[in-house]
């Protein structure tokens, strides 16, 4: 295996409490005119951000926004990217905006001077108010630097029916052979067992990276990335067809490439489907006694399971810092800094308290009736000490898009798992 640099290496404490103390105070953009609007464009899945926003605005951030109102704009995500690099081109991004699907674009918008440097940008009050472990994934994910804001910090996994597990008889699997068992009970029993959105492509796609990181170890995806390893390697292959042989069976249920992000939710709340493969970011449906109607009280989170003979360790989580926010270099004034000082304070305990969401701000004031779930997420995340990422972290915008529009395909039977692999490859080499 190959030696990797303290810049990729995911250990969340030493990585995060090391980029904190190096933090600088400084003021930018006064050299730009000043901007009208706390502008903000966001993705039209997420409603989370800009409602925890506007109530700030209206509450504990109102003289920032008096000073600098805030006005939201929304795409859907899958418009992000072009709509970022629309704007970039016309020198015209907005105050802050939702950073691009894949990372490298937010970097290539960095290079290219249109992105703040928040170490440099923010106060150091602000930047003491970030969760380290959101500091030390966002510096993962970014080359080392502090290129977006955490308004999400989620670690991923497979929430689960308690209801139905009781009924069925089903301890919590450790092992990746007993969530197979598991699932065939189900299935033979009339209950999907799985529900996922084979139209956005990455609830699937991150099920083959969970494989990898229990077989492989914390670096696997790294190693592709570093060139040390190809997707078409044997034991890659080997985690694409343990999820494709999940869809053979019927255990994505039927019609997987025409579900969507929003309906695959509505299955699992619903009760229609036993386990939903998603990030804590789900919290704020699951939260929501409008959506969730097997009851908040009937879900519960389990780690994505082990590896039999593999290499990771079941307690690493996937974590991500949900669609990042950047901010614009040349806007970036005095009011900004202000909106973003208050934004730091408040956001981790207002967004939890108003929406059942966890951010990677620290809850700053007491939070009363978090529910269970909720609690166990929160309590894994403190306790966490390394992270990994996920199946399309490392990759190029191409890459990433060959993945998610391909994935349906892979547990739909359209496409081999080593046909799968190869696609994937090959738009990693070409970048």
């Amino acid at each position: 295996m190959p030696l990797r640099t303290s810049r990729t290496r995911l250990n969340l404490i030493t990585a995060g409490t090391t980029s904190l103390a190096l933090l600088a105070t400084a003021c930018g953009g006064s050299s730009s005119p000043a901007p009208e609007f706390f502008s903000y464009l966001s993705v039209t899945e997420n409603t989370t951000v800009q409602n925890t926003l506007t109530t700030l605005s209206e509450g504990v951030c109102k003289a920032a926004n008096d000073a600098l109102p805030l006005k939201v704009e929304t795409v859907p995500q899958a418009s992000l990217d072009q709509k970022l690099q629309l704007l970039a081109g016309q020198n015209a991004l907005p105050a802050q905006f939702a950073a691009g699907n894949a990372p490298s674009l937010t970097q290539q918008l960095a290079d290219s001077g249109q992105v703040a440097d928040l170490e440099h940008q923010l106060s150091l009050k602000a930047l003491s108010d970030l969760e380290p472990a959101a500091v030390s994934t966002i510096e993962a994910l970014y080359g080392g630097k502090l290129e977006v804001l955490p308004y999400e910090y989620n670690i991923e996994g497979i929430f689960y029916n308690k209801e139905i597990f009781a009924e069925h008889g089903l301890d919590v699997p450790g092992t990746w052979e007993e969530l197979v068992s598991a699932a065939a009970k189900l299935e033979g029993r009339g209950v999907q067992p799985f529900s996922a959105s084979g139209q956005a492509g990455w609830p699937l796609t991150r099920m083959i990276s969970g494989y990898l990181y229990r077989s492989l170890g914390p670096y696997a995806l790294e190693d592709v990335a570093d060139g040390g390893a190809k997707l078409t390697d044997p034991e890659y292959v080997k985690a694409a067809e343990e999820v494709a042989a999940l869809g053979k069976k019927g255990y994505f249920g039927k019609g997987v490439g025409s579900i969507d992000y929003d309906t695959a939710v509505n299955q699992f709340l619903t009760g229609k489907a036993a386990m939903l493969y998603m990030g804590s970011w789900a919290l704020a449906n699951i939260s929501d006694e409008k959506q969730n109607e097997v009851g908040v009280e009937n879900v519960g989170f389990m780690a994505f399971p082990a590896v039999a003979g593999g290499r990771g360790s079941i307690d690493q989580y996937p974590s991500n810092v949900g669609l990042g926010v950047a901010f614009d270099a040349k806007s970036f004034d005095r009011k900004t800094s202000a909106w973003v000082t208050c934004i730091a304070e408040h956001y981790g305990a207002t967004a939890l308290q108003k929406h059942g969401a966890i951010s990677g701000f620290k809850v700053n004031s007491e939070v009363k009736d978090a529910n269970e779930v909720t609690t166990q997420v929160r309590s894994t995340i403190s306790a966490s000490e390394q992270s990994v990422l996920w199946f399309e972290a490392l990759f190029s915008t191409k890459a990433t898009t060959v993945s998610q529009t391909n994935a349906a395909s892979l547990v739909g039977g359209g496409m081999s798992p080593k046909q799968f692999m190869q696609t994937v490859q090959d738009a990693l080499d070409a970048r």
